[in-house]
């Protein structure tokens, strides 16, 4: 089974509680979902494999450590996802970013995918999907789905809040996906919205209501 880390660092969890609140303007949202992902990605990129590299200092030279060449892949699930792509990529630039758009049938509430654009070999990248909420689990699963069939085989995914049926929703439809999130709320009520939560992520990114 994937891992579940909450990353429950003051910083993140301070800037989460000002993102929740009703009155938080549309510029100050996004920039704190922008802030809180860069936060998150310290953690989330932990792991990174690093390699020797022979450096000069004013001193002498010396082998020291870089990031090996590991080749990472940000992949937002639109809309809402693409508030966290920056906060990534100003911790590793070099990232590719792919989308994976869906939205979700209002009388299903089941998510349907129009559009997915990858870098040709996702195969051979470690990737991150990002998406401010887990809330069902819906879309996650359908975005590792995707990924999958296209050869993906190593892939996190990183949100702000969840709900304790979208972790056990994707860590069973998909166990070898590791999962970190800002927090961990309560529940899910019956309209599939997160408990406190923060609503709804892209209305409130985009200022679309």
């Amino acid at each position: 089974m994937g891992k579940l880390e909450v990353i429950a660092h003051p910083l993140i969890q301070h800037k989460l509680s000002i993102l929740r609140r009703t009155d938080t303007s549309t510029k100050a949202f996004r920039e704190l979902v922008d802030e809180i992902a860069m936060l998150m990605g310290y953690e989330v990129l932990r792991d990174l494999p690093l390699e020797d590299v022979e450096i000069e200092t004013p001193i002498t030279k010396t082998v020291q450590k870089q990031i090996a060449g590991k080749k990472l892949a940000i992949v937002p699930i639109l809309r809402a996802g693409i508030g966290m792509v920056d906060g990534l990529l100003s911790l590793v630039p070099a990232a590719k970013v792919g989308h994976i758009g869906m939205y979700r049938d209002e009388e299903t509430l089941k998510p349907v995918e129009y559009l997915v654009k990858l870098p040709e070999d996702i195969d051979q990248r470690q990737i991150f999907v990002v998406d401010p909420m887990l809330a069902t689990g819906g879309s996650a699963i359908l975005a590792v789905d995707s990924l999958k069939k296209r050869g993906a085989s190593n892939i996190t995914f990183v949100c702000l809040v969840s709900a304790p049926e979208g972790v056990k929703a994707l860590q069973e439809a998909h166990p070898d996906v590791d999962i970190f999130t800002a927090a961990l709320d309560d529940h899910l009520n019956e309209h599939g919205y997160i408990v406190p939560g923060l609503g709804d992520a892209g209305d409130r990114l985009f200022g679309t209501k």
